[in-house]
């Protein structure tokens, strides 16, 4: 059995397909043995990957875009997900939203995992001719912080995972307004990136942990797993959630395609960098090849899918 070892940035539904592969045992039946920590503070990812302490890191494609020809030798071996599947979630409801409402307002952006939540909110404003700068936002704090703030009143709105989203929503203290995975289209939200010198010794590893995420997307897209099973799961990984909750996340979560597939849309990438490169984040133009690596993609997507 081979070893493979992951250090994520957070322990989020939206990374269902993983845990789903480990807990069913796809993983094993590959050959593999699938290790997996979460780091706190996030960047620990980059620590475990420079010391080689873990093989990949699961994040946002921005961490290899940033450091691209510089320090870090980063490469994107695979996607996790295919959409932003977080929320706007207004204090009141709001009829008809569009992103002019956020002028005037204090909306709450969590920080502390990651740039994506306030970057890709900020893009998608940008895109439709509101200026980010019209709006006051909260940043550079932790979800769970931030969430227990808008639960005790301060801000107009916050920008969070759909899961908290939706758990916020049952509890009355906000309303869902703007769900980002359907009004921001394509976009590789997390993807798996290694050091690029270590591509050749992983190459036979990645192809199967890809062949077993994509499996289990598979699954959860086509409804072939039980539901008791996928229950069973969800309330394993986040037993502090409701599991209405829970169920209502993950099913929508399937629908608006944020499990749609391990390979990164070239276009979905170049248009998140190009945002990325608006706000400083990234100082050149970078290709595709220069952030993505396909070939085990490649392979994985060769593998038939089990009957």
């Amino acid at each position: 059995m081979d070893s493979l070892r992951i250090s994520a940035t957070a322990h989020w539904i939206n990374y269902l397909p993983e845990y789903l592969a480990a807990r069913s045992g796809a993983f094993e039946r590959l050959g593999l043995q699938v290790v997996a920590r979460v780091c706190n503070p996030w960047t620990g990812v980059l620590d475990d990957l420079a010391d080689g302490s873990a093989d990949l890191a699961l994040g946002g494609i921005w961490g290899p875009a940033m450091y691209a020809g510089m320090a870090r030798n980063l490469i994107t071996t695979g996607q996790l997900n295919a959409r932003f599947p977080m929320a706007v979630v207004t204090r009141m409801p709001v009829e008809g939203f569009d992103w002019t409402w956020m002028n005037g307002h204090t909306v709450l952006a969590p920080g502390g995992g990651g740039t994506a939540p306030y970057e890709f909110t900020a893009g998608l404003m940008r895109e439709a001719g509101v200026d980010p700068a019209g709006t006051r936002f909260v940043r550079d704090l932790s979800a769970d912080m931030l969430t227990e703030l808008f639960t005790c009143g301060l801000g107009d709105a916050i920008i969070t995972d759909l899961l908290s989203g939706t758990a916020l929503a049952h509890q009355g203290v906000g309303s869902i307004a703007c769900r980002l995975a359907d009004v921001g289209g394509p976009m590789p939200n997390s993807v798996y990136y290694a050091r690029r010198d270590r591509l050749g010794d992983l190459d036979d590893r990645l192809v199967r942990f890809l062949t077993g995420i994509r499996e289990a997307m598979a699954q959860l897209n086509s409804g072939t797993i039980e539901q008791a099973d996928l229950a069973e799961v969800l309330v394993a990984e986040w037993p502090q959630f409701d599991p209405v909750a829970l169920d209502e996340s993950a099913a929508e979560l399937i629908t608006n395609g944020t499990w749609s597939g391990i390979r990164v849309d070239p276009d979905a990438c170049g248009r998140w960098v190009g945002m990325l490169r608006t706000a400083g984040l990234v100082t050149k133009d970078l290709t595709y090849e220069d952030l993505v690596d396909n070939c085990a993609v490649d392979q994985a997507e060769r593998a038939p899918l089990p009957a």
